[in-house]
């Protein structure tokens, strides 16, 4: 019996299909993966093209803000009382709904508020910019083109009925492509799950082990039944907390810093000093 044929090298393989274009997408994707080895590209490089290649396969419903997690702001409101809305919750767009969320009838820049805060003439009616709607089938990489062609940063999700589904940003399609996009929230290092600050407050990634909250915080939280800070709270919510709420538990106040429409990534830590567990603050 003849001994098997040997398999190529890895040098065969990447100049075979550097000079055969790669018949299907995981001929390519696998050719990226040689590339990595070769150090031809690095591994950031290799996220970034997956990531491409992934938006192309994604829609909008795969990475839209559910209605029930849209921050809007009623046109019957008087800016005193949805501008605390917008302070917490720092987003700088929002839609402008006339009764229900079904009815969105612009978007509102938080920038265009300096003029209510300079004293001037303000009429929420006049500083609306048109809303863009888009289907929940859309792809990702047809909307990102979108975007860019027409200038906008968000855009108002519908289902099959005309009813609002959700909402999706241009950051939200860009973060499949390159990861999180950082904000002042971030702490990437990772000595620095739980970073003090001079208040007496402490920020925590989600990700942190609850062992390790423990002993820096001098609670005593069990991980039986959840491995980190981010399952501790989602089970105190009961659901994925928004940006901005509160809640008290054990002696302390948690606040979230960043979550998106999946999952938590950061919260501020503060002890309580008066009691006032189990309340939430939506």
């Amino acid at each position: 019996m003849e001994d098997d044929e040997p398999k190529p090298s890895l040098l065969d393989r990447l100049s075979h299909w550097l000079h055969h274009d790669p018949e299907t997408r995981e001929d390519l994707i696998e050719l990226l993966h040689l590339g990595l080895e070769r150090n031809l590209l690095d591994a950031d490089a290799l996220t970034m093209m997956e990531g491409v290649l992934g938006v192309a396969d994604m829609q909008v419903r795969d990475v839209m803000v559910p209605r029930a997690q849209m921050d809007v702001i009623d046109i019957s409101e008087e800016p005193e009382q949805f501008i605390p809305l917008v302070i917490k919750t720092a987003h700088s767009r929002f839609p402008v709904v006339d009764d229900n969320r079904d009815n969105v009838i612009g978007i509102l820049l938080a920038k265009d508020l300096l003029r209510f805060y300079a004293g001037e003439e303000f009429n929420v009616r006049d500083m609306l910019r048109p809303a863009i709607f888009v289907p929940e089938s859309k792809r990702l990489n047809v909307l990102l083109r979108e975007f860019r062609a027409n200038r906008n940063h968000i855009a108002i999700v519908v289902d099959e009925y005309g009813g609002v589904a959700g909402l999706v940003t241009i950051e939200d399609v860009l973060e499949q492509i390159v990861g999180e996009i950082d904000d002042e929230y971030d702490f990437d290092e990772t000595e620095d799950n739980i970073v003090p600050d001079r208040l007496g407050k402490f920020r925590v990634k989600a990700a942190t082990e609850l062992e390790d909250f423990n002993k820096a915080l001098g609670s005593d939280f069990s991980s039986e039944d959840f491995d980190t800070v981010g399952g501790l709270l989602v089970s105190h919510f009961g659901r994925l907390p928004k940006r901005g709420e509160r809640i008290s538990f054990d002696g302390l106040t948690f606040q979230v810093l960043r979550a998106d429409s999946r999952r938590l990534h950061s919260v501020l830590v503060d002890r309580l000093t008066v009691a006032n567990e189990n309340t939430s603050t939506d």
